[in-house]
């Protein structure tokens, strides 16, 4: 196991985190975008993460693509075995994207709802099909000797990977509400963090479901925790960040609200990345077929060459992401 191995299965464990932390809020602007009446509401809510949303999704693509360069035979098996909800999630992506562009091009209150209810819906989908595809990883899945999936559909669609789906469900409804009381004012805030309260009490159900599961199903995402029993700190921590959620809300501290959320999110892919680590994919019906970062990761040249083009080029795309939320600071409504 070499030291370009492990940095690059932190950095794409990165990547992904970043990408919910950042397209996390405007999936739950768009979960709880239906539980405003109001059209001005709704547009404030679409104009909120107009700036954003489709500079979130950079990071999605970011680690899809460092995982296809850095570990070519775990991006080939994890796209191949669970092509199914990844290209739903990626038609939802689109729809998404087509109905914020819609939704305002007609006054007619019947277009408007259309694309309204697949803003909303494609919101739901995304979260949810990508938590069964991470649902899968963590579970496990059934392998050939060629690194082929072998399972059915319904092996895909199990019920731990859907607890899971649920899972990042909540968490960006819960994110997605604590963006909402940062940008907003008045009723639509108070509303907001009426929300948040709910949300928030499911987020804590689902991960202590999840973590409750895991420690009684799922064996071998336990195996770091055991040989060093410091690293159960992490769940507890993402726990508190949780609870923290609704007590600074509370006090009135929107921006340390947004800011616990983030934390949380961090906290619980910190503790998959541990439950995982150094495995990429688990295959359940032989051990010797597990994906790590060591049988499936490209040379050491091409590490080195590709963490140079990294440290390059993430700055400028951290730097224009800081600068566009400096510049639009500030309530929307």
């Amino acid at each position: 196991m070499s030291t370009l191995q492990i940095i690059w299965f932190i950095l794409i464990g990165v990547l992904f985190t970043v990408y919910l932390i950042l397209d996390g809020f405007d999936l739950g602007v768009g979960i709880l975008y239906l539980f405003t009446k109001q059209d001005k509401d709704r547009r404030a809510l679409l104009s909120m993460i107009g700036p954003y949303w489709d500079g979130n999704e950079v990071w999605l693509l970011a680690a899809g693509g460092a995982m296809f360069a850095a570990f070519p035979p775990v991006y080939a098996t994890v796209f191949s075995s669970f092509y199914i909800p990844i290209m739903l999630a990626l038609f939802a992506i689109i729809f998404r994207a087509i109905a914020i562009d819609f939704r305002n091009k007609s006054t007619s209150r019947l277009w408007q709802w259309v694309w309204d209810i697949a803003f909303t819906k494609a919101s739901i989908f995304i979260p949810l099909l990508l938590g069964i595809a991470l649902g899968n990883v963590l579970h496990g899945i059934k392998l050939d000797s060629s690194l082929n999936y072998t399972g059915t559909l319904s092996d895909i669609f199990n019920p731990f990977a859907i607890l899971v789906g649920l899972l990042g469900i909540v968490m960006c409804a819960t994110h997605g509400a604590a963006f909402i009381i940062l940008k907003t004012e008045g009723e639509l805030q108070d509303r907001a963090a009426s929300w948040l309260f709910k949300a928030t009490g499911l987020y804590l159900l689902f991960f202590m479901l999840f973590s409750i599961t895991n420690f009684f199903t799922q064996p071998q995402l336990y195996h770091n925790f055991n040989n060093n029993p410091l690293l159960f700190s992490l769940p507890i921590a993402t726990l508190l960040s949780i609870l923290a959620i609704i007590s600074l809300n509370m006090s009135g501290s929107d921006t340390m609200a947004f800011t616990a959320s983030s934390l949380s999110i961090v906290g619980v892919f910190t503790t998959i990345g541990v439950s995982l680590f150094p495995n990429f994919v688990f295959a359940i019906n032989d051990a010797e077929l597990n994906l790590t970062i060591i049988n499936s990761s490209s040379s050491p040249y091409a590490l080195k060459n590709l963490l140079i083009v990294a440290i390059l080029g993430l700055p400028l795309v951290i730097a224009y992401q800081v600068w566009t939320h400096r510049k639009l600071a500030g309530k929307v409504l």
